[in-house]
């Protein structure tokens, strides 16, 4: 994502500024700006009060894209590589479809002279518009870690859950983060300090697929012709790595070279091993974990290179091969829970009958043991809660603090508030209303329905409280500071693994041996609070482009619905889903992230962290990196201050470099390898040598790219996949390493793992 600090010119049509259709006055705030340099730069300083928001136009590509969003996501999670589409992908493909409306709609003014007056063409397909169906976009990118309780209770545990039951804790969660939200706006919206850095990229790219395009000297393509070819190139491509060759998506060589070696599999395999050369040739697998890397800085990129390196060729390979925890029992990269004899554990076996652990079936069955990058990932998590603190604080604390006294002490507005106070508000009370009913509506459910949730009453309290306490600082950090690529890369390392440990740290220690109170309480915990960010970011951004408040509100609560029908639909149509040892070969129906979850359930919530990594546990010397993640911002701090004039120490983010690994898995070698590469080429190479290209195609590809693939990936499903019209050859393996996977620990066999070469 482009620094704030990057832009260095306003993307404003002079003409519009000076121009006040409405007569509001509002020529009166052009010699007033925002203290932010960077908003001054980027957000116009004048409202078109005549421009329409709410059109028909907005509601029906609005409800569009959500609903597509929302089932494209939602469909592509639960397959091998779980792209995520952006909503600037969102953003772009839909500028063309209001252009097209606008010139092909009747302009027909119904129930004219009357109070109810509409029209369905009310002109030009404008800037207020569009932002609105990309809030709506961004609903549609929700978190969906409320179904992966679902399918945890239905496809793992096999335990009943009622539609009803999945879908109120799907929108529970969605309406807590608004309310929270709400709430939080005269905080963290209103004052000009708070100004939501990340806004100001989707700003400049809503003016600029607004201003009027010219094609480029040269005889180069405007933008929309650009998108539309990178969009079928997108489209024709998946068709090879998609059904034909799947094997683009992991070119594992190394393996080819060495077919009957168990360590040159684990070295090469870009799946299930280190990934050592590595390289996929299928986009979904190039940003299906780390977003598109079309969009990522250079100096992100960077510090997850290093991070990745540093995890993936150093700390695990010597974690391995030291046989620490008696990880050669274990494949070494996995998200597997095994035995102690390297067999996978027999999970339903340790379950009673009131979907409660059996201490004593625990007992007989033995400890539970992790892979080498699974652990390492709680490892590494472990440290990136302390790491993200301490570096915020000895970094950017007194930055933070200053900033932060400013907002809530002066509150000094700036003109883009002003500007939004002439429209009509919507009242705190209804945020307060939405919040205190949907919690009161979750305590019910959660209580009437206790067999299936397990969570009590005090639980969504305690869950609760602790979204809105995080809510307000870690707001702050994300909407004040503007060291943008450092303390954005922090703040997604404080939000994701920080608050997520805590919740499962909380409830497995409070209430151990149920593992769906476990999901629930992080759900309502952590998922809600993240909404909450992206909520509070959206009504920032409402504010840059001048958005009634009004609108605002009734754009936010869609998708959950068919986040869920989504994963309903998926769960009953496609046999064994999730089943890898009933799936059939090169299935791309894994749910690596739905594993993970619940891994974690059975780790944190089931078994309870105790017995895992507390003084019962077979991993309590994990709980070091506590004290290491701290240790190492102190370190990278005191060397800044020893060197001054080295300005590349201060360019280490340990956060960054400890946190790049910790979706390891779900994500493998080759999500980042290829991601790194590209990231490259685009955020140092193109950037720097033809940074005309990529400012104006840059973001425009990553949409298409993103378009082309979802679009491809549904026809395929539906036409080939849901007529089991299966393809099989040599390059039908995705990764080509079958010995990836094997134990090299003396005496352990495994099925599949025939006689090797050390």
């Amino acid at each position: 994502m482009k620094s704030a600090q990057e832009i260095s010119a306003p993307l404003i049509q002079k003409e519009a500024e000076k121009h006040d259709a409405s007569g509001s006055g509002t020529s009166q705030y052009e010699e007033e700006n925002s203290p932010i340099e960077q908003v001054a730069l980027t957000v116009p300083v004048t409202d078109d009060r005549t421009l329409p928001a709410a059109t028909f136009r907005m509601w029906t590509l609005g409800t569009l894209v959500c609903a597509l969003l929302s089932f494209l996501n939602q469909f592509f999670f639960f397959r091998r590589e779980p792209l995520s589409i952006t909503s600037i992908s969102a953003q772009v493909a839909v500028a063309p479809l209001g252009h097209l409306m606008a010139a092909t709609l009747t302009e027909r003014v119904f129930l004219k002279g009357q109070r109810w007056e509409f029209t369905l063409n009310p002109g030009p397909f404008n800037v207020k518009e569009h932002v609105l169906i990309a809030i709506f976009a961004n609903a549609g990118l929700a978190d969906v870690h409320p179904t992966h309780v679902v399918t945890a209770v239905k496809v793992f545990y096999k335990q009943n859950m009622t539609f009803f039951v999945a879908l109120v804790v799907v929108v529970t969660t969605q309406v807590l983060g608004f309310g929270l939200a709400g709430i939080c706006r005269r905080f963290l919206v209103e004052p000009a300090a708070m100004w939501w850095p990340q806004n100001l990229v989707q700003v400049s790219l809503f003016r600029a697929l607004h201003e009027k395009e010219e094609r480029p000297k040269g005889g180069g393509l405007t933008r929309n012709r650009f998108f539309l070819i990178a969009f079928t190139c997108s489209f024709a491509y998946y068709v090879f790595p998609g059904y034909l060759f799947p094997m683009l998506t992991t070119f594992s060589w190394l393996c080819w070279i060495f077919p009957n070696s168990i360590l040159a599999h684990q070295l090469g395999s870009g799946l299930h091993g280190l990934g050592i050369g590595a390289l996929g040739f299928d986009w979904s697998s190039i940003s299906s974990y780390l977003g598109s890397p079309l969009a990522s800085p250079w100096f992100a990129t960077a510090n997850v290179a290093l991070g990745f390196m540093l995890m993936t060729y150093v700390i695990a390979p010597v974690a391995y091969w030291l046989n620490m925890f008696n990880f050669k029992t274990f494949p070494i990269f996995s998200d597997g829970l095994f035995t102690s004899t390297g067999q996978n554990y027999n999970i339903t076996s340790i379950i009673g009958d009131n979907f409660h652990i059996d201490f004593q079936a625990y007992d007989r069955e033995g400890p539970l043991y992790l892979s080498t990058f699974l652990a390492l990932t709680y490892a590494l998590s472990f440290a990136c809660v302390t790491a993200s603190v301490v570096h915020v604080l000895v970094f950017h604390g007194r930055e933070l603090w200053r900033q932060s006294k400013s907002a809530f002490k002066e509150k000094q507005i700036d003109v883009h508030t002003k500007l939004m106070r002439k429209y009509e508000q919507v009242p705190e009370w209804w945020f307060s209303c939405i919040l205190l009913l949907n919690i009161t509506a979750t305590v019910l459910v959660c209580e009437y329905c206790k067999d299936q949730l397990q969570l009590p009453w005090w639980g969504v309290l305690m869950a609760c409280g602790l979204a809105l306490f995080f809510t307000l600082p870690i707001g702050v950090i994300t909407a004040t500071t503007n060291q943008v690529l450092k303390l954005c890369c922090c703040f997604v390392f404080i939000t994701t693994p920080a608050l997520k440990v805590i919740t499962d740290y909380i409830i497995g220690y409070i209430y151990p041996g149920y593992p769906v109170a476990n999901m629930c309480f992080k759900v309502y915990g952590f998922v809600s609070m993240k909404q909450a960010i992206a909520f509070l970011q959206d009504f920032k951004l409402g504010y840059y482009m001048k958005i009634p408040p009004r609108s605002m509100f009734m754009a936010q609560v869609i998708s959950a619905l068919v986040h869920l029908v989504t994963a309903w639909w998926l769960m009953d149509t496609i046999p064994n889903i999730c089943d890898r040892a009933l799936l059939p070969p090169g299935s791309p129906w894994t749910c690596p992230r739905d594993h993970v979850f619940y891994d974690s359930s059975v780790v944190w919530g089931l078994i309870g962290p105790r017995r895992i990594f507390g003084d019962l546990g077979h991993y309590s010397a994990i709980n070091w990196f506590f004290l290491g993640g701290a240790i190492a911002p102190l370190l990278v701090f005191l060397l800044h201050k020893a060197f001054p004039d080295q300005h590349w120490i201060r360019l280490i983010t340990m956060p960054v470099l400890l946190g790049a690994t910790i979706t390891m898995p779900p994500a493998t070698a080759v999500n980042y390898t290829s991601w790194i590469i590209i990231g490259f080429a685009s955020g140092f190479v193109a950037y720097r040598y033809n940074r005309e290209w990529w400012g104006r195609y840059n973001y425009v590809l990553s949409g298409a790219l993103d378009a082309g693939l979802a679009f491809m990936a549904v026809l395929l499903y539906l036409c080939l996949e849901m007529q089991h019209v299966d393809l099989s050859w040599w390059g039908s393996d995705p990764d080509g390493c079958p010995l990836a996977s094997c134990p090299t620990a003396d005496g352990i066999i495994v099925k599949g793992c025939p006689g090797y070469i050390r």
